[in-house]
């Protein structure tokens, strides 16, 4: 994929600022060719900042990469939590729509596997700051579908929500390796019989 490289300088008013830009800059980035694979000079050209504006705002790409993982932790919450609010008094409704989102989001010609997973993957120390966030985004998420597995009724709603994560994180993986013909289908498919086994 081909990115689009902005104009050189100080922001214009209505512009982003040049944190704003090296962030949305290394995201696409370090999503569609790999974190590792993207040196600090790709950045900067790409962003159109200088090499001084960078390091003024970041102090090594270590850095950048956390604000990276920040950005699209904060992105994904608010999918979901929009998701969510949608379908406020429908549990079962809620799972279906952030399944079916998934669904989208992995069928997108764009779609580059999970950042999250292709972050710890990268960066396997869970110490560093940007796998840190990718592990607890994580675990935000199973918690979060606990606490849809409790408002299902489900028996074993810890059990439920851990099985949930692990389909979904699976159908990151399987779209990422084998394509996402079908997945759609049988990501709904495969949790509502993993549902239906918990609420008979």
């Amino acid at each position: 994929m081909s990115i689009k490289k902005r104009r050189r300088g100080a922001p214009r008013r209505d512009e982003p600022s040049a944190r704003a830009r090296l962030v949305e800059t290394a995201t696409e980035l370090f999503y569609q060719e790999g974190i590792r694979a993207v040196g600090i000079d790709a950045v900067i050209a790409h962003a159109g900042v200088s090499k001084s504006s960078l390091y003024r705002t970041f102090s090594s790409k270590d850095e950048l990469i956390a604000a990276f993982a920040d950005s699209e932790n904060q992105r994904f919450w608010r999918w979901w939590d929009e998701t969510l609010e949608r379908h406020a008094d429908t549990p079962s409704r809620q799972v279906r729509a952030l399944l079916e989102g998934i669904g989208e989001q992995i069928a997108s010609p764009q779609f580059r596997g999970c950042p999250f997973i292709n972050l710890a993957n990268e960066f396997p120390d869970r110490q560093h700051p940007g796998t840190a966030i990718a592990c607890a985004n994580k675990r935000e998420m199973r918690e979060r579908l606990r606490a849809i597995a409790r408002a299902l009724g489900a028996r074993n709603p810890q059990r439920l929500g851990d099985q949930l994560a692990l389909l979904i994180n699976g159908a990151y993986g399987h779209a990422a390796t084998l394509g996402p013909d079908g997945l759609k289908r049988e990501l709904i498919d495969t949790a509502t019989v993993l549902i239906e086994a918990q609420i008979r």
